[in-house]
């Protein structure tokens, strides 16, 4: 990232300071959602994809009962889970949770060669015995075509097996397929994301409060849209964090509240969202829900900019600064990306 922002500070101090001969447009008085300006359509989710692995995972993926296998993959020790992953097969042949956590470990390359191929054979041994996270896992290859032929069709009938055992991810999925699909049905995808939602997947919760603020598939209600973004806002979701601070900014949905809006475009500006980050320098220009900090205002402008959102407005911010303040605003970034 320093790649990147270092030679647009360069050009940003290459710049003399000018004074502003005519005031500038204020800002906007209410913040504009991220929609396509072009359609105005929702911009609807992708479907869920599978977590990417760590060195050591906060929360294996495939949910085996604790013993052995399942403790040694949580620490990371992947030659002692596929070991012990394999005793347990020995005990009993037919132990789905094993088969589908062996999946994993060669999906992922982890104590073995990666291999995607040898993961669908795992994890289809685990879904034909009911694993429901397994008939997920090989729902998804089908559905990209990794280690086999891409077949829609067989997707779908893996996630619907495994979301008659609510399993969220398998339930999203189906949710999005109904979207996308040649005829719509926006109420049947309401119902899924629901499902999803209360079997614990933020992701549907978003989703959902996106159908509520569009009246698809469900009434428009603003209120309860809100409700479930700042629900998905708070499980750490970037783009609900920002949709739910432009809620609070402008009062749609909820009580208007600039302090509060602030408060989550910081939390996601900091997880480098570059909408959050724009929105939030304006805010530091002109001083609404924070104070006023042009230095600060113009960090987050650049690093908005970086991640490709430009603002012409800032801009003109940017060109009156003094070389002091450019170099407040530079050790202010360098601060900011850890250096």
């Amino acid at each position: 990232m320093t790649v990147r922002i270092l030679p647009i500070l360069f050009l940003l101090t290459a710049v003399p300071a000018l004074a502003v001969a005519q005031e500038k447009p204020a800002p906007p008085r209410s913040f504009d959602p991220p929609f396509d300006s072009s359609t105005r359509r929702m911009t609807m989710p992708d479907p869920t994809k599978l977590p990417t692995s760590g060195p050591v995972p906060d929360e294996p993926y495939i949910k085996v009962p604790v013993d052995l296998a399942f403790g040694a993959y949580q620490r990371g020790l992947y030659v002692t889970a596929m070991q012990e992953a394999m005793n347990r097969l020995k005990t009993n042949s037919d132990d789905a949770p094993a088969m589908a956590l062996i999946g994993e470990l060669y999906r992922d390359g982890l104590s073995v060669k990666q291999s995607q191929e040898e993961a669908n054979k795992w994890y289809r041994l685990a879904a034909d015995r009911g694993d429901a996270a397994a008939q997920f896992s090989l729902g998804l290859a089908y559905l990209e075509g990794r280690g086999v032929k891409a077949d829609p069709k067989e997707a779908r009938a893996l996630f619907e097996k495994a979301a008659e055992k609510n399993q969220p991810s398998a339930l999203y999925n189906l949710a999005v397929m109904e979207i996308q699909g040649d005829i719509q049905d926006f109420r049947k995808a309401a119902d899924l994301f629901r499902r999803s939602m209360d079997a614990g997947n933020v992701e549907a919760t978003y989703a959902l409060a996106m159908l509520y603020k569009d009246g698809s598939g469900v009434p428009q209600d603003r209120a309860m849209a809100t409700q479930l973004m700042r629900k998905a806002a708070d499980g750490k979701l970037v783009p609900a964090m920002v949709d739910y601070a432009i809620a609070r900014f402008n009062g749609t949905g909820t009580e208007k509240n600039e302090e509060e809006a602030a408060k989550y475009f910081i939390r996601a500006a900091s997880l480098n969202n570059p909408i959050a980050q724009n929105r939030l320098a304006r805010l530091y220009v002109v001083g609404r829900g924070v104070k006023a900090d042009l230095v600060e205002a113009m960090k987050w402008h650049v690093l908005a900019r970086a991640n490709g959102l430009p603002d012409e407005w800032l801009e003109e911010k940017l060109r009156t600064l003094s070389q002091g303040q450019k170099t407040a605003v530079e050790e202010a970034i360098q601060r900011f990306l850890g250096k």
